[in-house]
């Protein structure tokens, strides 16, 4: 049995989150929550809500214990990028991509 949960159009580059999904991928539940807590980027903390609303599905719906539970997939997607243009030099426009993430946590029980 597995849970799942996935945040969408969060406004920070998915490179950014990805490094931190490395980190607590294949964790248990407990280590991973402690690992997002202290790490010190943006992206950890949109990371650790969507882990607990993973954490909390599996509680709820599939009525699986929270301490069995280990982080079996964490990934961040391409979200939709906001395209914007300043102006440059000799009057030519020069784009700005403003990424946004699909941040998505599946939580398994330990066999």
């Amino acid at each position: 049995m597995e849970a799942r949960a996935i945040a969408k159009y969060i406004r920070i580059s998915p490179l950014k989150i990805h490094y931190i999904c490395d980190e607590i991928r294949g964790k248990s539940v407990e280590e991973a929550k402690a690992i997002l807590m202290f790490t010190p980027k943006r992206g950890a903390k949109e990371l650790l809500k969507v882990l607990n609303s993973a954490v909390a599905n599996a509680e709820n719906n599939l009525n699986l214990d929270a301490d069995d539970l280990y982080v079996k997939e964490a990934y961040a997607n391409d979200g939709p990028t906001m395209k914007r243009f300043r102006p440059k030099a000799k009057g030519m426009a020069y784009p700005i991509l403003k990424r946004s993430s699909h941040i998505g946590v599946v939580v398994a029980e330990r066999e």
